[in-house]
């Protein structure tokens, strides 16, 4: 017998911010799952950011002091541990992973909290909307995907897409909605995938990553690269994420 009783959720709202979920056919979300054998398996980049493009970056969520980013490598520094483009967090602070403890306090004076958990935080995501806007003609016409069991929201109306692991809300919108969603909720998740129209690049995040992984042309993934105010690192497709 269960005794445990289900989570109440409220009915999934028609629109997540400025971002409208789509009730009819999720077909354009397609692509993301039409590949060859061999691409996009669980737990690879090209599963989180889509296969198929010439060049991938994996931007890192930050850590905190006191409310204040702070890079993984200054984390890594002080650790006295290497940071490569596919180390994951519980590597750079020397814990094992089955035991992270999100309580931690981290290290004084250099970290008090941990990356935050799932898609892009909006911070991170601000940033990156200028820089994905320079590398796409459909910057008013985009598509997302939201995974349906983040929140309260109950999306059980909607339709939704398959991505390794994880079933999908088809959300539409231009590209500087991808936000918006915090205007709905302070705590709502942004779109764990975002897309323009011509398909230029895709951008991944999922509920158990403390990072964001972008897909696109050499171009977009060095000016991603060269971006002050984010940490990135080039990947390719069939690295590990974390």
């Amino acid at each position: 017998m269960n005794d445990f009783r289900p989570v109440h959720r409220d009915p999934a709202p028609e629109w997540y911010g400025r971002l409208r979920a789509q009730a009819g056919d999720p077909s354009p979300a397609d692509w993301l799952t039409a590949h060859g054998p061999g691409q996009g398996a669980f737990g690879t980049v090209a599963a989180i950011a889509a296969p198929g493009f010439a060049a991938y970056a994996r931007i890192l969520h930050p850590a905190r002091l006191d409310d204040r980013p702070v890079r993984w490598s200054a984390v890594a520094a002080a650790h006295g541990t290497p940071l490569t483009p596919v180390t994951r967090w519980h590597e750079v602070i020397g814990a094992d992973q089955e035991y992270v403890d999100r309580s931690d306090h981290g290290l004084p004076g250099v970290w008090d909290e941990h990356p935050d958990e799932g898609p892009t935080p909006p911070d991170v995501a601000r940033v990156l909307l200028p820089v994905l806007a320079r590398h796409t003609t459909t910057v008013d016409r985009c598509w997302f995907g939201l995974w349906s069991g983040y929140g309260r929201w109950d999306w059980d109306r909607f339709p939704t897409f398959e991505t390794p692991g994880r079933d999908e809300v088809l959300l539409a919108g231009r590209l500087t909605d991808a936000v918006s969603p915090v205007e709905l909720d302070e705590f709502a998740e942004l779109p764990d995938l975002w897309w323009p129209q011509d398909r230029a690049w895709c951008l991944g995040g999922d509920v158990d990553l403390v990072s964001t992984y972008v897909g696109g042309s050499p171009a977009l993934i060095a000016d991603l690269l060269t971006t002050a105010d984010l940490e990135a690192h080039p990947v390719h497709p069939d690295d590990p994420v974390g």
